[in-house]
């Protein structure tokens, strides 16, 4: 395909995404589910919103735009915080849809008006490309707020996912030390976004990482010993938490051996990525399990590096694009794969599962790579960043099953404070060289 039709492509599997999840009454719309979510109508508008000033505004406040400006003011994720977004007075679902509807026309229109050489001459083709990676993002908020909800599910189980492969829990791979290139850059990832870039070289230790994220089966052993009940496993802001609000287990867990998803109970997997936990729960368990998290220096070191080419891959096991064969993402399934499900996907040092699944927590704290620039949207990083605004923010890494597959990459960097665990947040173990000599597994 052409570039703008990639562009069309993408903008209109993820607008049909978004429709499938807003395909409900409009009581259902306006409900808010949690404080920490948005009403879906809400992001329903805001999707339309934001592609308009990006794509048809070119991100000018000032130029006027198909709303009013009181009306589109409430569209603003930072003049409007989401527990108070349940109280404006959003437009209705009805109108909701035909402005996403009016917005996306003009788009494609201005879309198959430009020059084939302006798609990257003018960088047209990265502003169409955020429209895309925005929509799919807040389609995986959607997806958080509706398995939120209490009452008759709305959603049904998922589709059916490859099996898994015993023996795999527990097991690590090494990662000589050594310079990587850390981040990328526009000409070789033209997509990516303002804190992916600059690419630049790192030195990274020695360290063992875990060949596959940790599984319901382990985490129920940590819950079984004690794990949420003794302060020595969790540091001392983690143990002020817990006691806060009670945590006892990954939420959704029901304490009877079954969860809740998406409004269906059933067993717990064992053999299935952990789920639901905060980074102050994933830093408890891997102290309880002689290891720790990674940073994300080492996380993306194990994903994309090639020792054997001494390059990045664009994927972990290479340069093809994501399918179902290599990985879980796209949210159909609306649940991780069993470890071991994707060994085709195994980066070079034999990591699996590194894209799709679960995000999976680092130690990191979100900030610029050296030479940062910011984008078209200057609002996306730089205000998080150092713990700006409102407190530190943790860096999850590998995208989870419910991220679109055409907007992901090793080098994807999300962020949240480390109470949350609402999102599809896992943990993946790493151990320092001189500390795992005797970790299974290997590369």
């Amino acid at each position: 395909m052409t570039p703008r039709d990639t562009l069309a492509d993408g903008l209109t599997r993820a607008r049909e995404r978004t429709l499938r999840l807003v395909d409900l009454d409009d009581a259902e719309l306006r409900r808010q589910y949690d404080p920490l979510m948005s009403p879906l109508v809400w992001d329903l508008a805001h999707i339309g919103w934001q592609e308009e000033l990006w794509l048809l505004r070119d991100a000018d406040l000032a130029r006027p735009g198909l709303l009013a400006s009181d009306v589109e003011r409430l569209y603003d994720a930072f003049q409007n915080p989401r527990a108070k977004r349940a109280d404006l007075p959003l437009l209705p679902p009805t109108d909701a849809r035909g402005y996403c509807r009016t917005v996306r026309n003009k788009v494609l229109d201005r879309l198959d008006a430009l020059p084939e050489d302006a798609l990257t001459e003018d960088d047209a083709d990265f502003t169409f490309a955020l429209a895309v990676s925005h929509e799919h993002q807040h389609n995986e908020t959607m997806l958080q707020a509706i398995n939120l909800r209490s009452g008759a599910p709305l959603l049904g189980t998922g589709t059916p996912l490859p099996a898994g492969r015993p023996g795999l829990a527990g097991t690590s791979v090494r990662v000589p030390g050594g310079p990587f290139v850390l981040g990328v850059d526009a000409v070789t990832e033209p997509h990516s976004l303002d804190n992916e870039r600059p690419a630049h070289t790192v030195d990274v230790p020695a360290f063992r990482i875990g060949r596959v994220p940790v599984t319901n089966g382990e985490w129920q052993q940590f819950v079984d010993d004690g794990g949420y009940r003794r302060p020595q496993w969790w540091s001392e802001p983690g143990w002020a938490h817990r006691e806060r609000v009670g945590l006892s287990a990954p939420q959704f867990w029901n304490g009877d051996g079954t969860r809740t998803r998406f409004g269906h109970v059933e067993e717990i997997p064992a053999d299935e990525p952990v789920q639901h936990v905060t980074f102050f729960e994933a830093e408890a368990y891997a102290r309880w399990a002689g290891a720790r998290l990674p940073s994300e220096f080492e996380w993306e070191k194990a994903c994309a590096w090639d020792p054997a080419t001494g390059r990045r891959r664009r994927y972990p096991w290479g340069s093809s694009a994501p399918t179902a064969h290599l990985a879980n993402l796209g949210g159909d399934a609306l649940r991780p794969a069993p470890v071991g499900a994707y060994p085709a996907g195994a980066s070079a040092y034999g990591a699996e599962q590194m894209l799709g699944d679960v995000w999976e927590w680092t130690t990191s704290s979100l900030r610029p790579w050296p030479g940062f620039t910011p984008m078209l949207y200057e609002q996306y990083s730089q205000p998080f960043f150092d713990g700006a605004g409102s407190g530190d923010y943790r860096v999850l890494r590998g995208g989870s099953w419910a991220v679109g597959a055409d907007i992901l990459r090793p080098s994807f960097r999300n962020w949240d404070h480390p109470i949350r665990r609402q999102i599809f947040s896992g943990v993946r173990l790493a151990w320092s060289d001189d500390e795992s000599e005797d970790q299974e597994g290997g590369s």
